[in-house]
């Protein structure tokens, strides 16, 4: 630092003090801010006025700040300090100079007031500007957040109400499904029955072992029943397929309300945050990260697809619901057609067998009866042939003993003709009842083959009444109830 040549220290101007280059002056309240660090007062102050001995060689022209306006005249030049120096003019400057520099100094500490007074004027309608601009800012910012937290809300209210949907209607295809399991389970009943009916006929005898009506139904009754169970078996998988389907879409919606649950606290979080809110911090550099999937638009269609697809998936259901429901009212409605025609078959089957029973019965009573007075005949005409032995040993005894005559008495008078004529006729009538004889019993032969054929056939009808009426209709006496076929219980 330096002095002005020629000045003494009483002069104000000559008192060398601190330019700043920046725009606006330190301030501080240290008490070490109200020191000169660079003029310290010497005791030659006190002494009486010397100019001489205040003398000094400038070392450096003072720094002048960028605001002040720099004269020429005022530019000092380098002053080597050199012992013949000191006895050089009291003073420098002149009177005029002296006030020019007053008057300088004073325009300069105007113009810095008027600055400084613009500056903090600019500075404080700037502060006002940004404060309200932030404010506006983070107003704007709450009140998307809250727009978004209203988007969530909506979006969260439309999965709640189509989770609700889709748990109702899965649960009811659910039920559906079991009672098609149910109803499954109670064909194997009169599946089996209609086996056993089929199996217990195939032991029939000889003739009745026939392909009627009732076998024909049985058969039906059969197919109709495996084609019901495949039909069932078929909605069954289906009912299983759309359960994970449906499933799937409840997943997936549960999958977006948590994630929206997420996004909705965190949110929520930051609507409510504040300037004076607690856990609010600096992160440098988390502008510049951009971690976002979608778009608004984009993640309005996320969820909207979820819904969609559940909806979808809820028709399908609610469709295939209604499929099991009347597969289930076909098959039982089929089912029962099939027992009562089956049922209707066998009595009028065993109407039919009965009838031809007591048929056989009556011709079998018939017939033994015929056999009876067969044999009768038979016996008569064995003793009718006994009887005709005496007659004819009677003539034969006769001409034997009229062909002992003697000499011209064995005369072929009508005694001799009649008795050969009564032996032919003997001999004639025998041979006819022998005929008769063995016609009749050949006709009784025949009457016994019949009786045994009758009694044959009567114990095949009582084989067969045996067989559909004690075995087959014994287990035909029930049959599931169409609560039950339909899977109620």
């Amino acid at each position: 630092m330096m002095e002005l040549l020629g000045s003494t220290h009483t002069a104000t101007y000559t008192r060398p003090g601190m330019k700043s280059t920046n725009f606006l002056p330190a301030i501080s309240t240290m008490a070490s801010s109200y020191k000169n660090p660079h003029f310290v007062m010497s005791q030659s102050m006190y002494l009486p006025w010397r100019p001489s001995s205040y003398f000094r060689t400038a070392s450096a022209v003072p720094s002048i700040g960028v605001t002040s306006r720099i004269s020429p005249d005022l530019i000092q030049a380098k002053v080597s300090r050199f012992p013949s120096n000191r006895t050089a003019l009291f003073a420098r400057y002149t009177p005029v100079d002296w006030l020019k520099s007053n008057h300088k100094n004073y325009m300069e500490s105007e113009s810095s007031r008027h600055s400084a007074e613009r500056l903090r004027v600019d500075t404080a309608r700037l502060i006002q500007d940004k404060e309200q601009l932030t404010r506006k800012t983070q107003s704007t910012t709450s009140k998307n957040i809250g727009e978004r937290l209203n988007d969530i809300v909506f979006w969260k209210s439309e999965l709640n109400h189509e989770i609700e949907n889709m748990i109702g209607e899965t649960n009811a295809l659910a039920e559906v499904k079991k009672r098609l399991e149910r109803a499954l389970a109670e064909t194997e009943g009169p599946l089996q029955v209609a086996r056993e009916c089929l199996y217990h006929r195939e032991k029939r005898m000889s003739v009745d072992l026939v392909h009627d009506k009732v076998e024909k139904d049985l058969i039906q009754e059969v197919e109709s029943i495996k084609g019901c169970q495949e039909r069932m078996r078929c909605s069954l998988d289906a009912a299983n397929s759309q359960l994970a389907s449906n499933r799937a879409a409840q997943h997936e919606l549960d999958r977006d309300i948590n994630d929206k649950l997420i996004a909705h606290r965190i949110d929520d979080k930051c609507h409510y945050l504040r300037n004076t809110s607690d856990g609010i911090s600096y992160f440098h550099g988390v502008e510049n990260i951009d971690a976002t999937v979608s778009m608004p638009e984009s993640w309005a269609k996320f969820t909207d697809n979820n819904i969609l697809r559940s909806q979808n998936e809820r028709a399908a259901s609610a469709k295939l619901r209604h499929d099991i429901e009347t597969l289930l009212n076909t098959t039982s409605n089929e089912m029962w057609s099939h027992f009562n025609s089956v049922n209707v078959a066998f009595t009028n089957r065993l109407s039919e067998v009965a009838d031809a029973k007591n048929k056989l019965q009556m011709h079998l009573a018939k017939t033994l009866q015929e056999i009876f007075q067969t044999e009768m005949l038979i016996e008569a005409l064995k003793k009718a042939i006994q009887d005709k032995e005496s007659p004819l040993k009677v003539a034969h005894t006769r001409l034997d003993e009229r062909t002992r005559r003697p000499n011209v008495e064995l005369c072929r008078d009508s005694s001799q003709l009649r008795l050969v004529s009564e032996v032919r006729e003997i001999d004639d009538t025998i041979q006819r009842l022998r005929e008769r004889l063995w016609e009749a019993e050949k006709t009784l032969q025949m009457l016994v083959n019949t009786k045994v054929t009758l009694e044959h056939d009567l114990s095949i009808k009582a084989n067969s009444l045996f067989i559909d009426q004690e075995k087959c209709m014994s287990m035909r006496k029930s049959f599931p109830s169409t609560p039950r076929l339909v899977g109620y219980t």
